[in-house]
């Protein structure tokens, strides 16, 4: 049975219609058509107006990196490639998020009122990429595997006083010998699968084929390598892992393409093969900024600190302290930062990096008059001693380093110093000159981490190799402040520790501060989600990158759960 439907008055409407000239049914017909599409267009803009674009799952992202991959193993892990390659496939049970450390595979975690025991709690249903079970055996293992003194794990020295006792399959214990504040960062490691590396013996474990193809519980899992017509990698193609704990990665496939230098990567770059790189020279990032190219330039300082440190050791010139302090005052800081770095960097005052990432907004002008008076003054200070003012600054053939020596030898000519400049390769520096302890000044950097442990480089019982104690500084007031800073668990309490050690620095001039690089990124105006923050190292970029993506999609703002 079937039904018409009408709509009242149709029929008058439709004989008014009839009546109509010729030319009238056209302008009507226009006038119907006409206000058919303003209504679409309002009932569209209306509509877009309550959607907002969300980030979508899709999409690739081509990075470009300098060297190949050896060990894709956070255990062995040395070269930068096999960090960044490793934190993507690899999870640990904390991580770095805005620069603080926060949870990863680890639910939770305790420490002892006594500071010598962590427990960690897993989260639940942790997958391998292989679909196994991740539980504390892997981790048991991977402590394990790190302190075999076979493996030889360039991370054993963070893990040589501490034992390990599993609780339950979602439990373990880290029992340290004395408390240790940055202990936490420790446990950023990657962690092993167990079922894998447990058929693998000690003295075959860095040949083992999964050190190339890896299979780890990070946000990414290894899809397949390209490799030359010589069984080379070209690149390695990951891709999203479904299962991840945190949410499968919003950008589904990433490529990272192996270069032999910077200049055929620029060249890939260029030609549109790759669309981001990091670790570039500040040269190479001027040269990129100067261009059209559509790209977003991301830098943050790294907490690395560049200066020259002077060994009384070996030139008893340096105990005389006005000449530290004249040597301190004659140096342009700001030209090494805006010559060699291309305004990449920042200004180093004292041996912790700077936290204020702002650029000095004095002008030219105004800095060459400061140095001037600042050249006068040291001058004046120096008319004291009667002694030629002679030696040698030793560093590293890197172009950089080079240039910031020639920059450093100029400034101190201009106060009547007598400069040699000696340049090291980079296996030479390390073995014959600084290990040995045998140069008069050392233009050289040090990284100093998230954590800020300055131990390493300034305690007296670091003076010889493998300590890194490189003035040959000896203080012991200075030794207690970082002892004490070691075993501050308040990050305020420790705050006012290294004031006070900085204080002490600043007093004896054990050596001179000259800048902060800039860690350097390039990636391409479709990548949204990517935040820097705070980072020590270039592979800290990849933190939070299950967040990035490349596609979008329009919801209504009524559903966005954000």
């Amino acid at each position: 049975m079937s039904r018409e439907f009408r709509i009242k008055g149709g029929e008058k409407i439709l004989a008014i219609i009839k009546s109509f000239s010729a030319t009238q049914k056209v302008i009507f017909g226009l006038l119907v058509i006409v206000s058919g599409m303003s209504a679409l267009a309002l009932a569209w803009n209306v509509n877009k107006s309550f959607l907002m674009p969300v980030p979508a799952h899709g999409g690739r992202l081509v990075e470009g990196v300098v060297g190949l991959p050896r060990s894709i193993n956070p255990i062995l892990a040395f070269t930068d490639i096999d960090r960044d390659l490793s934190s993507l496939i690899y999870a640990g049970l904390m991580k770095y998020e805005d620069g603080k450390l926060v949870p990863d595979l680890a639910k939770k975690y305790t420490v002892s009122e006594d500071g010598l025991t962590y427990t960690f709690t897993l989260k639940d249903d942790l997958r391998f990429h292989d679909g196994v079970p991740l539980t504390a055996d892997d981790v048991e293992f991977t402590m394990q595997k790190i302190q075999d003194n076979i493996i030889k794990s360039p991370r054993r020295a963070d893990w040589a006083n501490t034992a390990f006792k599993k609780i339950s399959p979602t439990e373990i214990q880290f029992i340290l010998k004395q408390p240790y504040a940055p202990f936490l960062a420790n446990t950023t490691l990657g962690i092993l699968p167990k079922h894998i590396w447990s058929k693998v013996s000690s003295d075959q474990f860095i040949y083992s084929q999964y050190n190339i193809e890896p299979i780890g519980s990070g946000p990414y899992e290894l899809e397949n390598i390209q490799r030359d017509s010589g069984g080379i990698p070209l690149y390695y193609s990951l891709s999203s892992f479904s299962r991840y704990h945190e949410g499968e990665p919003f950008i589904s496939n990433l490529l990272v393409y192996f270069y032999p230098n910077e200049k055929n990567l620029l060249e890939a770059y260029n030609a549109g093969i790759v669309e981001s790189i990091a670790r570039i020279s500040a040269s190479a990032a001027a040269q990129i900024a100067s261009t059209s190219m559509p790209a977003t330039i991301l830098h943050t300082p790294l907490p690395r600190i560049f200066g020259i440190f002077f060994n009384q050791n070996q030139a008893p010139i340096f105990t005389n302290s006005d000449v530290r302090k004249a040597l301190d005052m004659a140096t342009d800081k700001q030209r090494v930062v805006r010559e060699v770095l291309y305004g990449y960097g920042v200004v180093a005052d004292g041996p912790l990096p700077s936290q204020n990432s702002e650029k000095s907004e004095i002008t030219q002008q105004d800095m060459e008059k400061n140095i001037a008076k600042d050249i006068e003054s040291a001058k004046a200070l120096l008319a004291k001693k009667n002694s030629t003012l002679e030696f040698s600054i030793a560093t590293a053939d890197s172009p950089d380093l080079k240039q910031v020596a020639e920059i450093i030898k100029q400034d101190w000519e201009k106060i009547g110093a007598k400069v040699t400049i000696k340049v090291f390769e980079y296996g030479d520096l390390y073995q014959n000159v600084i290990a040995t302890r045998k140069y008069d000044a050392l233009l050289f950097g040090e990284s100093i981490g998230k954590d800020l442990d300055l131990y390493a480089f300034w305690h007296s019982s670091q003076r010889n190799s493998p300590g890194l104690n490189v003035a040959m500084y000896v203080n012991s007031k200075a030794d207690k402040l970082l002892e004490d800073a070691r075993v501050a668990s308040d990050s305020k309490g420790k705050e006012k520790i290294h004031a006070q050690f900085e204080k002490i620095i600043q007093e004896d001039v054990p050596a001179i501060f000259l800048y902060s690089p800039d860690f350097i990124y390039i990636i391409p105006d479709k990548l949204e989600g990517v935040s820097l923050g705070s980072i020590t190292a270039p592979t800290d970029r990849f933190y939070g990158i299950n967040k990035w993506y490349v596609e979008t999609a329009n919801v209504w703002k009524i559903f966005n759960k954000e």
